[in-house]
């Protein structure tokens, strides 16, 4: 772990080398985070292209699955390409990861869907997106330990927090390309082939980045542990097989990252996937409203990291997941009110329920796609309320009770599949369906969010909340992760915590958090994952995680 205290100059002018490394490396990464979330940006069109053969809301939750398969592998992205960092530099292994994740996109914009090629479709789509979870594995500690180790004493912070903008300006260059193709061709023509532009336009930005990196020379850190000698020979030995490194590795990951991870995901990701799939925003509409939020909640990433430089980062990431944990539910709440009043009210004045022995009841999530929910009665009723995002509380009955939906005072009984096969049965589902969506309508529950009712300014304000924790936990993380290991083993050390925490906490956020609302019906319930993690976070942070930001990076 480095040690010692940096003598903290009063006035440093960046020169123009430290501009050219801050802003080389954050466009770089921006492109590459432009790649990474077109994918789920695109769920709705990629589940509809590839995953065909499902059920919809299983297609949905597995393209949700196979955009977290990128994150999945990103710790063995952030192993191999760590290592290769330590060993033989910064500078080159940026341009390796560059190249997979700009090839590996190109090529999700030229794969045949579905229909085409049959199961093929889906397995190469995932293999692409772990090619893609590979290259970002190694790309983020590299460009964070790159310009922070360019960085005059007591402005890591901020000079790190430009790189930490560029996750969200690449969601928000995303943003801009899909929203604007939306509207030059229109909603057929997209979701016919105009989803494809996005990826293949990939590679003119590839193109763009290979050129910006080219241009660096090695960070002088490793440049003067090269002519020393004093390069790791064996990094991932080092950092891992080492309990005085594994130990910072691992309060890293559970005092810092974890909740950085979930509250980065909660406030972007679920939050636009909220207010398509559940608050059935549509969108275009959605889209717009998360745009405008990222562009006024971006330049704080910026503020959080320069006031990390002055009081610290522990206590500026740490209030941020506690604020996390204490304001999600609230908020969520709020944005339900504000994205589709009418279906609000629906839920209060018309609450749903269904009546039915919870051990004839299935999860509501099928991995493989085989289930279609319709061998009991329970099953028939929770599928379709589960398809359509309808919130609903569970009423325990006694065994062998046929299910009931209740909406309101309303109570539609659920066909009894022991009474009626094949056709018949197929007929009475659909028969049951129609008489569900009729006594849905009737109790007020609209099909989509009226655009002339949401109240657009609420959303963007409450999104701007979420968007502004985000900025709190990840402004100053990359300094910390910097701070925290030596520079013989910094890029190993730091990339395996980081992505271990964004990879899998926050990558399989979405994936979990809507399979955790399809099982209980309750569209608030996945938020528990993320409350959950930042808490823990919160309390393993305050015991165990040092404060970082006066020490010495260059030992």
């Amino acid at each position: 772990m480095a040690t010692g205290l940096d003598e903290l100059p009063k006035h440093h002018a960046a020169t123009q080398n430290e501009k050219l490394v801050i802003a080389a490396s954050s466009l770089g990464t921006v492109f590459e985070w432009y790649d990474f979330y077109l994918y789920g940006l695109l769920a709705s069109y990629i589940s509809a292209q590839f995953f065909s053969g499902v059920n919809e809301t299983t297609g949905f939750i597995l393209a949700l699955a196979a955009f977290a398969a990128g994150f999945a592998v990103r710790p063995f992205g952030a192993l191999v390409f760590g290592r290769i960092g330590d060993l033989v530099g910064r500078k080159n292994t940026f341009l390796v990861t560059m190249g997979i994740m700009g090839l590996s996109t190109f090529a999700v914009g030229l794969l045949p869907a579905y229909a085409t090629i049959g199961v093929a479709a889906p397995f190469i789509l995932v293999a692409l997106r772990l090619l893609q979870g590979l290259a970002l594995g190694g790309e983020y500690g590299g460009a964070a330990t790159y310009v922070a180790e360019h960085a005059p004493p007591g402005k890591r912070g901020l000079y790190t927090s430009w790189i930490q903008t560029t996750a969200t300006m690449g969601l928000f260059a995303a943003l801009l390309v899909v929203i604007g193709l939306r509207t030059a061709i229109g909603e057929a023509a997209f979701a016919s082939w105009g989803w494809r532009v996005p990826f293949l336009i990939s590679i003119v930005l590839l193109a763009v980045s290979m050129w910006i990196r080219l241009q660096l020379s090695e960070s002088p850190v490793f440049q003067k542990m090269k002519d020393e000698g004093t390069t790791s020979k064996a990094p991932i030995q080092e950092a891992f097989g080492q309990w005085k490194n594994l130990r910072w590795v691992l309060i890293a990951l559970f005092g810092a990252g974890a909740g950085q991870a979930v509250v980065w995901y909660t406030g972007q990701f679920y939050a636009l996937f909220y207010l398509e799939k559940i608050m059935k925003v549509d969108g275009a509409t959605a889209n717009i409203l998360i745009a405008i939020a990222l562009a006024i909640g971006t330049p704080f990433f910026v503020f959080f990291g320069w006031l990390s430089d002055r009081i610290g980062r522990k206590p500026i990431i740490l209030t941020g997941c506690a604020i996390a944990a204490i304001s999600y539910f609230p908020l969520f709440h709020a944005l339900t009110d504000a994205a589709n009043p009418t279906l609000a009210r629906a839920v209060q004045m018309a609450p749903v329920s269904v009546v039915a022995n919870e051990g004839e009841c299935s999860f509501q999530f099928d991995p493989v796609g085989g289930n279609k929910f319709d061998s009991t009665s329970c099953d028939i009723a929770k599928a379709y309320l589960a398809k359509n995002g309808i919130n609903y509380n569970n009423v325990p009955a006694r065994a062998g009770t046929v299910a009931q939906i209740r909406i309101g005072d309303a109570a539609l009984t659920a066909p009894d599949p022991s009474l009626v096969a094949g056709a018949e049965r197929a007929d009475a589902i659909a028969a049951y369906q129609a008489q569900v969506r009729a006594g849905l309508y009737a109790a007020g529950y609209p099909d989509r969010a009226d655009p002339a009712e949401t109240d657009r300014v609420s959303v963007v304000l409450i999104l701007l909340a979420l968007v502004l924790l985000v900025t709190m936990v990840y402004g100053p993380i990359a300094a910390m992760l910097v701070e925290l290991f030596p520079s013989r083993i910094r890029y190993t050390s730091m990339s395996l915590p980081c992505h271990i925490a964004n990879g899998w906490f926050g990558g399989f956020l979405p994936t979990a958090a809507f399979a955790m609302v399809a099982a209980t019906g309750d569209i608030y319930y996945g938020l528990w994952y993320p409350v959950l993690i930042a808490a823990a976070t919160v309390v393993i942070g305050l015991l165990f995680l040092p404060e970082t930001f006066r020490r010495n990076i260059d030992e």
